[in-house]
């Protein structure tokens, strides 16, 4: 006599055994994973908010008059702020911010010239989008503008 054999039970044991593998897999690469937050300091970063939206709000007015272009024949990154703007008194610090790659960020004195322009050496960065922050203060009045460039080896 032939008796036929219930493979029901088996098949449920080997679903719940490949969904408990796969659930440890998965904790496994999840654990696993580098995470970085973008900036080292983020959370000091955000109680100074208040304080940036004033700046932001104070140069918003300026609008077109500050300018950040890069160049890709001679690979410089050139910062203009407004002619009202380049005097002795003025002083800030400009941050090249790399959002996809934590690490290399440079940051740089703000030097401008007669005519309120900086030009910065881009040969050394990455090709790829990069934002240029620049702080500065002029008239007791502190100012941010952030805009973003594309650099690239062989144009932008």
């Amino acid at each position: 006599m032939k008796t036929s054999r219930n493979l029901w039970p088996l098949g449920i044991m080997l679903a719940l055994g490949l969904f408990a593998a796969g659930t440890v897999a998965l904790i496994v690469i999840a654990s696993s994973h580098k995470v970085d937050l973008v900036a080292t300091d983020y959370y000091e970063q955000e109680l100074q908010f208040q304080s940036q939206l004033e700046r932001l709000n104070r140069t918003a007015p300026l609008g077109d008059e500050v300018k950040v272009a890069y160049d890709a024949t001679t690979r410089r990154i050139t910062i203009s702020l407004p002619a009202g703007h380049a005097n002795s008194d003025t002083a800030g610090r400009i941050h090249l911010y790399r959002p996809s790659t934590t690490g290399k960020d440079r940051e740089l004195a703000l030097n401008l010239d007669a005519d309120g322009r900086q030009s910065v050496d881009a040969a050394a960065l990455l090709p790829g989008l990069w934002k240029v922050r620049v702080h500065w203060t002029a008239q007791n009045q502190e100012y941010f503008a952030d805009r973003s460039v594309l650099v690239g080896g062989t144009g932008s």
